[in-house]
Formats: C-alpha cells, sequence, structure tokens
C-alpha cells in the first residue's frame, strides 16, 4: 500500500506504471545514455519515472521517479506554460 503521509513509492509502484506506462518526453541528446519520460499509474495514481536506454547492453536504468504536481502538469503529460 502506499503511504502518502511518507510520500512512499513502492517497488511495485514503478512496475505497475512501467508497464501502464506511455513516453511523454525524450531527452536524445542526454548523457551517457538517451533518456525519456513515461507517465504510468499505479492504483490510479500518477508516476512520472525518467529512464534512461543502454542499447548496447539492452538494459533500462530509472534515474528519478516522483509524483507529478498537478498544478505544473496538464493531465501529467504536457507542462502547464509558467
Amino acid at each position: 500500500m502506499i503511504n502518502e503521509e511518507l510520500g512512499k513509492i513502492f517497488d511495485k509502484d514503478v512496475e505497475n506504471a512501467i508497464i501502464s506506462g506511455e513516453i511523454i518526453e525524450k531527452y536524445l541528446d542526454d548523457k551517457p545514455y538517451p533518456s525519456c519520460l513515461l507517465l504510468g499509474f499505479s492504483e490510479n495514481r500518477p508516476l512520472h519515472i525518467v529512464c534512461a536506454v543502454d542499447e548496447s547492453e539492452e538494459n533500462c536504468i530509472i534515474v528519478t521517479v516522483y509524483r507529478p504536481d498537478p498544478d505544473l502538469w496538464i493531465d501529467f503529460r504536457t507542462r502547464k506554460m509558467k
């Protein structure tokens, strides 16, 4: 279960979000590997996951995971203009 008071995100939440996820931004010039921002859901709660892809080793590296702030995102897919 997600403990919102502590802001915990568990491995199963990340796994569920990746399985249900969609790429919403690509960062092709990132180093050492290109990366992307995924939007996925776990228990109907949105998660943003930044992943880098090492194609030579066929690995996906999770850089960071966070709950997107609804004040900064439209449908959690598009950044709101400042």
